[in-house]
């Protein structure tokens, strides 16, 4: 089976699922199974989440305590990995990420009357091999293993896309906007742009300081925020304060909830984001982004980065396609970054990433696409 339906209205048996979640990439894994989790509960699932750092998960979403108990938060029952143990397997095994099981669960899942829907959930990736590839089987322990992938054609899983997202953000305007800037104390310029990066290029930075227009950036604290301090020799400012250079600000947020991180993406003109779950939602933010995919060995990570690019240009003129495809990479250390150049393409890149966002809805996603598989396993 390479397609799933779009939309299925056929209502929904309850089935009890068990998701494993390894943190790998600081919060991203966690970000991803957290959606993952919160959809199927609210949709009328039961939930386990298995995670092995809860205090990653914490700061995705603060009512989550980071202790060694279960508990019960929007729905899920989150539990720490080390108590998987001495559980039995629901009607659903999801791997996130290729986390392998703990230790005696395919023995628990083969004995069991009916064994459980086993899934690998993969990363993101637009390449052309991952539609060929999805919900493929593969026998493992005296079981089926099958290999769920997300992606951007109608023959893989889609995009996590929760219930009510697009009317959400279709009603965040200018409006919505100045005020949650306004809220976070977040100074007038000419261009906003959210940072969420695994490293700032001091070249660019160095352009946006000696730039001829004002920029302010919004950035949580962490990582990045830490080095663009470091870049313009200022100290790390505390949630709330601003630092400034030149044409420069640069906002310290707040590390943010997920939803609030939303409401981030949609208050900017654009959006630096990276990994798999930002990267995800700044496409559904519907404004010019710049992904800075996850480093790999020998460069694999530049075949994904060119694949996307491939897909996401399509339809934008040559010169705006060429100014967006040659700072991406540059952003990503392959090439020279052209900030003037970039920045004179973002008008056009806004329209387009809004018919690219449209484009993906009318793809389906993939919660639906997940259910819709178990049922054709499990009914």
């Amino acid at each position: 089976m390479k397609s799933f339906p779009i939309s299925d209205s056929t209502p929904m048996a309850c089935w009890t699922w068990d998701l494993f979640c390894r943190v790998v990439d600081n919060y991203g894994d966690a970000g991803v199974c957290w959606r993952l989790a919160r959809e199927l509960a609210a949709r009328g699932q039961r939930v386990r989440l298995w995670i092995d750092e809860l205090h990653a998960l914490a700061r995705l979403w603060p009512d989550v305590l980071a202790h060694d108990h279960t508990q019960q938060v929007e729905g899920v029952n989150v539990a720490p990995w080390s108590l998987a143990i001495s559980a039995a397997p629901g009607d659903v095994v999801i791997e996130a990420f290729a986390c392998d099981l703990p230790e005696g669960w395919a023995v628990k899942m083969r004995e069991r009357a009916r064994a459980p829907v086993w899934l690998n959930l993969e990363y993101l990736s637009a390449e052309a091999w991952v539609a060929g590839c999805h919900a493929l089987a593969s026998p493992q322990q005296g079981l089926s293993k099958y290999f769920f992938f997300p992606g951007f054609d109608a023959g893989t899983g889609g995009l996590l896309c929760e219930a009510g997202l697009p009317e959400r953000r279709a009603a965040w305007h200018q409006h919505e906007a100045r005020h949650w800037r306004a809220a976070h104390h977040v100074p007038d310029a000419a261009l906003y742009v959210s940072i969420f990066a695994y490293a700032v290029p001091p070249s660019l930075v160095e352009a946006w300081v000696q730039g001829p227009t004002t920029l302010c950036c919004l950035v949580p604290v962490g990582r990045a925020l830490k080095q663009l301090s470091a870049l313009l020799q200022l100290p790390v400012p505390a949630a709330g304060e601003t630092i400034r250079k030149g044409a420069l600000s640069v906002v310290a947020l707040p590390f943010l909830r997920q939803d609030e991180y939303d409401q981030l993406l949609w208050s900017c003109d654009l959006n630096l984001v990276r990994g798999e779950d930002s990267f995800v939602r700044a496409q559904w933010a519907a404004l010019p982004m710049v992904w800075q995919i996850y480093r790999q060995e020998e460069d694999a990570h530049l075949v994904k980065l060119e694949a996307f690019l491939d897909r996401y240009l399509t339809g934008l003129p040559a010169e705006v396609a060429a100014a967006v495809r040659h700072f991406w990479l540059a952003y990503n250390d392959a090439g020279v970054l052209d900030w003037p150049d970039f920045a004179a393409s973002l008008a056009a890149q806004r329209a387009h990433a809004g018919q690219w966002a449209a484009h993906l809805h009318g793809r389906g996603e993939l919660v639906s696409n997940l259910v819709s598989f178990v049922r054709g396993k499990l009914e």
